[in-house]
């Protein structure tokens, strides 16, 4: 056998092997039931739930994804950190004022007594009704032994989510919002209300109050109210709580609380009419929004649907 023929022989013996080579390998991959042992490669036609549910990480999983950060502040839990907000009040009465009473527990299970000041007071209190209605925030009053007595005017019958914002100024907690609630019930035939349809102008007592800025859930974005009033930019904005406006959200649904902190700084006794907000909104859904502004010594609350995709 000559060289050249040898050589042409040997090549074919080669390529043979490693077409059977490539051959055996693939019918390998094809029939194994552990995807792992081909990194970044699934050959298998169906998966099962648990394998499926096993390889895709959770939200929480996620880089740059911390859910749980996302959630908390809420107030949707009567307790965060081992703070707790108790209360003996599971019912209120039905047409007419009502004090609701509160503690707020430490992680030692002593009542807090200490509270560091947030827009001039130590607590803020928000009564909600299930469907969005009968908006309060109110200033509660607290006794030696830790327990506060909110005021609430005229309550409609139905489910209600009191909400307790406050900051402890000692102990674990020391420096941190907390917002806990709890619900209560008020007897009686309890209608719901549809929620109004998104907006972004409303008018009460005669102002028209108009909100710019596309939101996004989980994401913070700038929100600016104007004010006018009979066409004519309102400039007679009182201060309001260390602030010319204050502006609190609810989600539809689950009555999710937020507190859109304002950024417009207090530099007199009279304000307006553009209010801009740091707005940072946990979900999407519709969010009912209740901007409170004071002018002529009077309190006004103005309230519209927001929409946040």
């Amino acid at each position: 056998m000559t060289s050249s023929r040898l050589t042409a022989r040997r090549r074919a013996i080669a390529a043979a092997g490693a077409a059977t080579a490539l051959a055996l390998t693939l019918a390998a991959c094809g029939s194994s039931d552990d995807s792992s042992s081909m990194p970044g490669m699934d050959h298998g036609s169906k998966s099962s739930a648990s394998s499926s549910s096993s390889a895709s990480p959770s939200m929480g999983d996620m880089p740059g994804m911390d859910m749980d950060h996302l959630a908390s502040g809420n107030g949707l839990s009567d307790s965060q950190d081992a703070y707790r907000l108790t209360s003996k009040d599971a019912t209120l009465p039905s047409g007419k004022q009502a004090a609701y009473r509160f503690t707020v527990a430490a992680p030692d299970d002593k009542p807090v007594t200490d509270f560091a000041l947030d827009q001039t007071k130590r607590m803020h209190f928000y009564a909600i009704r299930s469907d969005l209605t009968g908006f309060q925030h109110v200033h509660p009053t607290m006794v030696a032994d830790g327990t506060w007595s909110a005021p609430l005017s005229s309550l409609t019958p139905g489910s209600w989510r009191m909400f307790a914002s406050f900051t402890p100024n000692t102990g674990k907690g020391k420096g941190t919002d907390f917002v806990l609630s709890r619900t209560v019930t008020v007897p009686g035939d309890a209608a719901k209300a549809p929620l109004p349809a998104p907006a972004t102008s409303t008018q009460v007592d005669g102002y028209t109050v108009t909100v710019k800025g596309d939101l996004m859930a989980g994401m913070a974005h700038p929100l600016t109210a104007s004010i006018v009033k009979d066409g004519k930019p309102v400039t007679d904005l009182q201060p309001y709580l260390d602030t010319y406006a204050h502006l609190t959200a609810f989600h539809e649904g689950d009555a999710a609380f937020a507190h859109l902190h304002p950024t417009t700084k207090v530099t007199g006794d009279h304000g307006g009419p553009d209010l801009s907000f740091h707005a940072e909104l946990p979900t999407s859904g519709n969010w009912r929004l209740f901007l409170q502004f004071q002018t002529g010594g009077r309190l006004h609350t103005a309230a519209l649907t927001l929409r946040v995709g």
